[in-house]
């Protein structure tokens, strides 16, 4: 299993499965297991309380691109 985080600045909010919106500076962490299932949990910079992004099972076709697909979630995500 690997995990990814990075902090990220989202002005214009991301969308979370339990409170709606949350904006300002976040960390995204993607878990990947072995089978490329992807874990994808979001929470505002030094919080103890993680939020699910919207969505169902996401699975990579090969988990060597958990990377790749952290990076370009982030990016995403802060332009949003």
């Amino acid at each position: 299993m690997e995990t990814k985080s990075t902090t990220f600045n989202a002005s214009h909010g991301v969308m979370t499965e339990e409170v709606g919106v949350i904006s300002g500076e976040l960390e995204l962490v993607t878990t990947c297991d072995e089978d490329g299932i992807l874990s994808l949990k979001i929470t505002y910079v030094g919080a103890e309380e993680w939020y699910t992004l919207p969505g169902k099972e996401y699975r990579l076709f090969d988990a060597r691109d958990h990377e790749v697909v952290h990076g370009m979630l982030v990016k995403v995500l802060e332009r949003s």
